[in-house]
């Protein structure tokens, strides 16, 4: 199975502190990480990991970030042949605070990932398709328009989209936050729409009607950065398989769990045999 992931490529900057800060607060004896991330590639990693072979179209900067951000796509064999250089932005980056339960608050510099744009789209997309919404929404909309299979929209950030991509989507996964943003339009296209809501695990429903529903097991989390991408990339890959939705839901829920507990975004995306013996053991 190939999926194509159109999709956005950071760096991350984790600072790992005593707590997060509130408005205006400073707070120190944090510890300082870097790790790959992004969304897209974030995503990229976690399908290929766990059986995909996968395409990652996106864009970074001319300069030393990019080789980072790059190291474990590359690593794990993710084609990245559509990956540009952009010689007059830089590599995207996400400022990342993390507390001891997993909690994070996160700030991101797109650089390089806004100047993703259409023109660089293939003018077909053959096979499924995996997007979010850290590329600009034109070029979203124009590889989901240019898809001929399975379309799956991540939709985070929160962002108005049009109703042509909602409809478009076979599938749409968003967190409780977004869903609340986005409220009854999620059911108007006819596609599957899969609620993630943390340690409570995830909720698959159809025009509105719940169909599935999925707990995690039970981990220690170390950092929640990453879990909803490993989610995602776990769903696509199961539903393409064929598994069923509640099974489906318990494999990807087990993908984030997994994730949570490491730190960092794409160095915790679990692989399959992981994700298996988890899923065996509880």
């Amino acid at each position: 199975m190939r999926i194509t992931v159109v999709g956005s490529i950071n760096l991350d900057f984790v600072a790992s502190a005593p707590k997060l800060p509130r408005a205006g607060e400073t707070v120190t004896g944090a510890t300082l990480a870097r790790h790959p991330g992004g969304k897209g590639a974030n995503q990229a990693l976690a399908a290929q990991r766990l059986g995909a072979e996968v395409s990652l179209i996106g864009r970074v900067g001319r300069d030393g970030m990019a080789e980072e951000a790059m190291a474990l796509l590359l690593a794990d064999d993710v084609d990245t042949a559509g990956v540009l250089t952009d010689a007059e932005a830089p590599t995207g980056v996400a400022l990342i605070a993390v507390d001891p339960r997993g909690e994070n608050q996160i700030v991101v510099a797109p650089g390089a990932n806004h100047r993703a744009l259409p023109e660089q789209l293939p003018q077909r997309i053959e096979g499924p398709l995996i997007l979010q919404l850290e590329l600009p929404l034109e070029t979203v909309e124009a590889a989901a328009g240019r898809a001929t299979d399975f379309v799956c929209v991540n939709l985070a950030p929160a962002a108005p989209v049009s109703d042509q991509l909602l409809r478009r989507a076979d599938l749409l996964v968003v967190n409780e936050t977004e869903a609340a943003f986005y409220g009854d339009l999620l059911h108007h296209g006819g596609g599957r729409v899969v609620v993630t809501m943390g340690a409570r695990g995830a909720v698959m429903l159809q025009r509105g009607v719940e169909i599935a529903r999925a707990a995690p097991p039970r981990v220690r989390a170390v950092d929640a950065t990453g879990a909803g991408d490993a989610f995602v990339g776990a769903i696509c890959v199961a539903l393409l398989e064929g598994m069923p939705a509640g099974e489906a839901l318990r494999f990807a829920c087990a993908a984030g769990a997994l994730a949570a507990t490491r730190p960092g975004a794409q160095p915790s995306l679990p692989t399959r045999t992981e994700v298996e013996s988890i899923i065996t053991a509880t």
